[in-house]
């Protein structure tokens, strides 16, 4: 089967670079300028940076894994073979927690900027309500196959690029220098807020649960996967530094105490961009982007836990057993929408501090065991020995950033 995958017609690049792209570009973006007004534009774009190399090489680190498996063959089955069952029950719950908190993130965003675009049109919708019903939508999407998700991504994140550079193009020509280098605030220290602003960082270059997806899509084809890898979190990262210009040049530093103690969800920032900009059709247009940008993340991270999920319970690829894989998919966090519909930002944080095992401490030790065992014929990431040890320290750091600050250990910008 391996050997049928590899000569057949393969997706062009495009498709992986959308099914990357559409992952990590989303909703999560919305709260980078709120977490981030602490330590402000460029110590924050420094902290983007080293993140996206971190999170790539990871990514990398997987694919390396992975290669030496079957086709289909998710974090379960590579997990417990090269690292034994304690770090496959570890590495288990950590990936489930992080989709599934994730997409109950994206159903409470989505229900939050979905109340907020009915409300421009004078509908009344309960965010509760639109998010499940999004919820179930997206449900359908991933029931149907890979491919429906890549094509209905593609049109999505084509629709959510048009429309970011509609809205930010205008936001960018709106940039006050005086605001983005915050000038009112002179002799501000900015260095003791950074810290913090690295889990989020993480959650929002998450895409690892779509490495084996992409292994389903392109068979063993490393170079076109590795490119699709690269291509796609670049351009998350030059989305997300106009994202920050953008909302950062126009929004004033202290502005943004007042947006995360309204709990930091879509629609308060959308507004706080809408009143400082008092302009009606760049609100209409940052609507627009908002609701594209919520679909394609929702997509991305659905479509991961779906294929972790049917290869964690052995679920053949048919419609019962994708729609048994649905429903273990959707329902929980479905629930969890229900009943807590405004843990968007909250959600976004622990589900940076789960990632660290399964997107940076687990990669490097899986990449480490592969070459032990395998020699990893196929794929090498570059760096060596001390490349999986930037990644595990850069996990682990992580993930004590995160435990200090849940005791309120590091400083926050209140």
């Amino acid at each position: 089967m391996a050997t049928l995958a590899t000569t057949k017609a393969t997706p062009s690049l495009l498709a992986g670079v959308v099914i990357i792209g559409g992952t990590v570009i989303g909703a999560g973006m919305f709260s980078l300028p709120v977490v981030m007004s602490g330590a402000w534009f460029f110590w924050s774009l420094a902290a983007l940076i080293f993140t996206w190399f971190c999170m790539l090489h990871s990514g990398l680190m997987i694919l390396e894994a992975n290669l030496n498996y079957r086709i289909g063959s998710s974090f379960d089955t590579i997990t417990r073979d090269l690292l034994g069952n304690g770090w496959n029950v570890i590495n288990g719950l950590s990936i489930a927690f992080v989709l599934y908190i994730l997409t109950y993130a994206y159903i409470s965003a989505s229900g939050s900027i979905l109340h907020h675009t009915f409300a421009q049109l004078s509908f009344d919708v309960a965010p509760r309500v639109a998010g499940v019903a999004f919820a179930l939508l997206v449900a359908f999407i991933v029931w149907l196959s890979t491919r429906a998700v890549s094509r209905m991504t593609a049109i999505v994140l084509g629709a959510k690029i048009i429309t970011f550079f509609l809205t930010f193009g205008s936001l960018l020509g709106h940039v006050q220098p005086a605001t983005l280098f915050n000038v009112a605030e002179a002799n501000t220290v900015y260095t003791p807020y950074l810290l913090m602003t690295l889990p989020f960082c993480l959650a929002s270059f998450g895409y690892h649960g779509n490495v084996p997806s992409l292994m389903k899509f392109y068979g063993k084809d490393p170079r076109t996967i590795t490119r699709s890898l690269i291509y796609g979190t670049l351009l998350a990262l030059g989305l997300y530094t106009v994202w920050l210009l953008a909302t950062m040049g126009n929004i004033p530093r202290p502005a943004f105490v007042a947006i995360a103690e309204k709990g930091g969800n879509i629609d308060v920032l959308v507004q706080a961009l809408s009143n400082v900009l008092n302009n009606r059709s760049l609100d209409l247009l940052l609507v627009i982007f908002s609701n594209f940008a919520v679909a394609s993340t929702f997509l991305g991270v659905t479509l991961g836990l779906f294929d972790y999920l049917a290869d964690l319970f052995g679920f053949n690829d048919s419609a019962n057993g994708r729609f048994k894989t649905a429903l273990l998919t959707f329902l929980p966090p479905m629930a969890g929408g229900l009943l807590w519909p405004n843990g968007f930002l909250y959600a976004i944080g622990y589900a940076g501090l789960a990632a660290t095992i399964w997107a940076a401490i687990v990669p490097a030790l899986l990449a480490r065991a592969s070459r032990k065992r395998f020699g990893s014929p196929l794929f090498r990431v570059w760096g060596g020995t001390p490349m999986i040890v930037l990644i595990l320290l850069f996990g682990v750091g992580n993930a004590l950033v995160h435990i200090l600050s849940s005791f309120n250990l590091l400083p926050v910008y209140r």
